[in-house]
């Protein structure tokens, strides 16, 4: 009895230091379920994609972070994200951004794996987050080229990120992919940075992100890079964004793409448009790819936590264009024009 009695009290010894350091550097659960309910369907070209109804995932997912202070205004952080699906079960754990670094007053370094300066800033003048059917990456990011869907709006792996912190609301965030598939032949790199403004109700910036060795369809040109200069406005109700990208590929010719939003805000209730176009990027002396999206929403705000969001979306390509949804794409050939109408529910938590 008395051995049982040391062992439970030995074991209490080893267990009570994890518990305090817990309670002094809590950890955070989190999470957003967003599904929607959707009619789509594809016009055009020599097999048109019948509509069909479909409940798709808008980037479900939960994470857990947390801290740890180390003294000397220095403090480690860590964050684990997966994605799962509320309409199935088919996702990889721990596959969004997830890492460990340290911060300080010089900023933030972080090792893992963790969404691009270039996704995270282009994609914040999105009203759509780059969720939906209507998101940002229907047009830009490299999408409506080849059936090639939003390159550059990338989650990059083996990744190392530095996050500045914010200098008279200035904020940088640079980023670098190991180069860990070299071969004697090639040198795949993935890296990019960003610089952004944010003033009250002015936000404004400039992303930058570099493919060397990178595939593109089917073939690999020896260098790609997607510049963006963006921003937003608000005043009173309105809140209006625009956004220009400019995709530079070795062999091809230059892509230019952008949008323009409105949301105009009325209690709980937001009304929203936003126009995409893509423009070339096809192969030197071949017929050039365009597009236009036009995606108009309602949406209603419960709480800051919950929102419900009707879309329409329509999509136009030329004979050679290849846009798509934003989220949740439809199998298409070139020239066809994907059409859809949804209904969504977000809580995050």
């Amino acid at each position: 009895m008395n051995k049982k009695l040391i062992a439970l009290a030995v074991a209490g010894a080893c267990v009570a230091p994890a518990a305090m350091a817990q309670t002094a550097n809590p950890v955070t659960l989190y999470g957003r379920v967003y599904a929607t309910l959707e009619s789509v369907e594809a016009k055009g070209g020599a097999t048109p994609v019948v509509r069909r109804n479909r409940v798709s995932d808008q980037a479900s997912m939960f994470g857990i972070r947390g801290t740890e202070d180390l003294g000397g205004g220095l403090k480690a952080f860590f964050q684990l994200e997966t994605a799962f699906r509320p309409d199935s079960n088919d996702t990889t754990f721990a596959a969004r951004n997830s890492g460990v670094g340290l911060q300080s007053g010089w900023g933030s370094v972080l090792f893992g794996r963790w969404d691009t300066p270039f996704k995270v800033t282009t994609i914040a003048v999105d009203p759509y987050g780059d969720l939906t059917l209507g998101g940002i990456t229907a047009a830009l990011s490299g999408s409506g080229v080849g059936g090639v869907q939003a390159q550059f709006d990338r989650r990059e792996q083996n990744n190392v990120q530095y996050w500045s912190p914010t200098w008279a609301g200035i904020a940088v965030r640079l980023s670098y992919a190991a180069n860990e598939a070299r071969t004697a032949t090639t040198n795949p790199r993935s890296n990019g940075a960003s610089v952004t403004w944010t003033g009250g109700p002015v936000y404004v910036g400039y992303a930058y992100h570099q493919f060397k060795d990178q595939p593109f369809g089917s073939v690999t040109p020896p260098k790609q890079d997607a510049n963006a200069v963006f921003g937003s406005f608000s005043f009173g109700p309105l809140k209006i964004g625009g956004q220009y990208q400019r995709i530079n590929r070795d062999g091809f010719v230059k892509q230019k793409n952008w949008l323009a939003n409105v949301v105009w805000t009325m209690g709980n209730n937001q009304f929203i448009y936003q126009y995409q176009n893509a423009k070339d990027g096809g192969a030197s002396g071949a017929a050039q790819p365009e597009c236009k999206v036009h995606a108009p929403g309602y949406q209603y705000n419960f709480t800051r936590r919950t929102f419900f969001l009707a879309q329409y979306v329509k999509v136009d390509n030329n004979t050679v264009g290849t846009c798509n949804f934003g989220s949740q794409t439809l199998a298409i050939s070139a020239g066809q024009d994907p059409r859809g109408v949804s209904l969504g529910l977000r809580h995050i938590f």
